[in-house]
């Protein structure tokens, strides 16, 4: 892992107004991603760790703030170019998984690598994530991990430059939970893909190099871990 910062943000805010309500989910938040990075945020709902995730992958826009990514600036790009950094860079993880059910484990992976540049090919990207003899089954045949282990294998077959992954072991139980976060670790460690986790389990932070607490819309902590497990070491 590089000291350099692949991606630094600074002073976001994000603020929503609901009818004649303002709801502020980011308060001045400054955070830095490294190359090769597996980081996780921690924090209750509503502590604002899901819209910075969104944030950081273009999927939404500061109110304020800026967003460097490597010699670019995020915060101003237009509709365009925001959905080409986030075609071209980054990887998404959800905690429900936006299989196409009519399309085999193998047809959804392909969908990203029929638009990305130099993409692996499916049956590489499910074979990282264990999920290769499944490959011909539909969403409906595979159980819980297997579905967010083929969600894995999409997003990371574009070879993004980030994996940003929010809650993906939330609608798992204990067991499948294990064999997700074991695939996401696989990712960071083989390819080197710089990758964040937001969860509210504390737990998964015992696999991070480092791992950043939000409350209330700010980062409260953030600290580096001496000694980082595997998925297989830690227990719910």
């Amino acid at each position: 892992m590089s000291g350099k910062s692949l991606l630094s943000a600074h002073g976001l805010d994000r603020i929503y107004h609901v009818g004649e309500i303002e709801v502020q989910a980011l308060r001045g938040v400054d955070l830095d991603l490294h190359p090769g990075e597996f980081l996780v945020m921690l924090g209750p709902s509503g502590s604002g760790k899901s819209t910075l995730l969104n944030i950081l992958g273009g999927l939404d826009r500061a109110s304020h703030g800026s967003i460097q990514f490597e010699n670019q600036e995020l915060t101003k790009l237009n509709d365009d170019e925001l959905t080409r950094y986030r075609r071209e860079h980054v990887g998404f993880v959800f905690q429900f998984y936006n299989l196409v059910p009519g399309l085999t484990a193998e047809e959804n992976v392909e969908l990203v690598t029929d638009i990305a540049k130099t993409p692996m090919k499916a049956s590489e990207a499910l074979q990282l994530v264990g999920l290769l003899e499944r490959k011909d089954h539909f969403p409906a045949q595979l159980s819980g991990g297997e579905q967010q282990r083929a969600a894995i294998a999409r997003a990371i077959a574009k070879k993004p430059t980030i994996l940003l992954c929010d809650e993906p072991t939330g609608a798992l139980d204990y067991a499948t939970g294990h064999m997700v976060l074991d695939a996401i670790a696989r990712i960071n460690r083989e390819l080197g893909t710089t990758t964040a986790v937001i969860t509210h389990n504390a737990v998964i932070a015992q696999m991070a190099d480092r791992v950043v607490q939000l409350s209330a819309g700010k980062i409260v902590s953030s600290k580096r871990n001496k000694k980082k497990k595997s998925a297989s070491q830690i227990q719910w």
